[in-house]
């Protein structure tokens, strides 16, 4: 299992009513292949998954299981869930659909209070869906549970035996390379930090999953080229528009504003749900000049 590659966490499309609209990710799907992306991990962070529920993720499993194989995209499923046994469910839904992985954040709310009890989570997540490789996805800024990854890469392996590495959302670079050693060519460690991706691939970083690669792909196509090639000139000033595309798009709420870009895109995500905001139109309307003003529109995914 490798993701040497970008992988685009995918929006969670809602109604202007906040309602699901499953009906949407084929357009979603079309619209990410024709930009080059071939993976896609869907209802994680990006895709507000705690706050979409069990019935409605495993809708737009069905959705993307039907969308991903008309568009040749390759899915991985987030299935993390404060509630272990929903986890189960969604698990074992991904695998008979034939999703690519699987993947699992921690409880936030009653916390692992160890390593081993993190294990054993992610353990009884990934029994429900033998068959199918599993992530551990670390992003502590969001669940507040900062383990040493190194150690889960040593211990989980005799509890987990589907495991395929970990989807590394943590900006802690010594952690990351400590993982990276003991990793080698068993586990797969894509990077999880857009803003951070040349820090990331200079640590040793070979892919990436992240929510800008759905509005900006080639942006970072052409940083891991430049990377690649020797240019770090230039790859350390295609990081810093990026950085600043995302600051732009954070002034007023990353999620709800980064999908009011993909609908301007013509692919209608909807707006964010609470306890997250959405961007006015005057705010929108800052934003693209904004983005104008950074080259946006020589990096931008093509419309639909």
């Amino acid at each position: 299992m490798q993701l040497h590659e970008l992988v685009a966490a995918a929006h969670s499309p809602f109604h202007a009513d906040g309602s699901l609209a499953p009906e949407i990710v084929a357009t979603q799907a079309f619209f990410l292949a024709s930009n080059g992306i071939k993976t896609v991990f869907i209802t994680g962070s990006t895709g507000e998954s705690h706050s979409v529920t069990c019935a409605e993720k495993l809708d737009l499993y069905h959705a993307w299981s039907t969308a991903g194989q008309a568009n040749g995209l390759a899915v991985i499923a987030h299935v993390g869930s404060n509630c272990i046994e929903e986890s189960k469910i969604l698990a074992r839904r991904a695998g008979e659909l034939g999703f690519r992985a699987i993947s699992a954040l921690a409880p936030s709310y009653f916390k692992p209070d160890g390593l081993s009890a993190l294990i054993e989570c992610c353990a009884s997540i990934a029994a429900a869906a033998p068959q199918t490789p599993f992530y551990y996805y670390d992003i502590p800024m969001l669940t507040g549970v900062t383990l040493p990854m190194e150690q889960f890469l040593t211990d989980a392996p005799a509890r987990i035996p589907t495991l395929a590495g970990i989807k590394f959302t943590n900006p802690n670079l010594v952690s990351y390379r400590r993982c990276l050693d003991i990793a080698g060519e068993r586990f797969d460690l894509p990077w999880g930090v857009d803003e951070m991706l040349l820090t990331g691939l200079a640590s040793g970083a070979r892919g990436g999953v992240g929510s800008t690669y759905n509005w900006a792909p080639k942006l970072y196509y052409d940083l891991i080229a430049a990377f690649t090639r020797g240019d770090f000139a230039e790859a350390r000033r295609l990081q810093s528009v990026s950085i600043a595309m995302i600051d732009a798009i954070a002034a007023s709420g990353f999620i709800g504003t980064a999908k009011a870009l993909m609908s301007h895109l013509g692919v209608a995500v909807g707006p964010a749900r609470l306890p997250l905001g959405n961007p006015t139109p005057a705010q929108l309307d800052a934003l693209l000049v904004r983005l104008h003003e950074l080259g946006f529109e020589q990096w931008a995914a093509k419309r639909v």
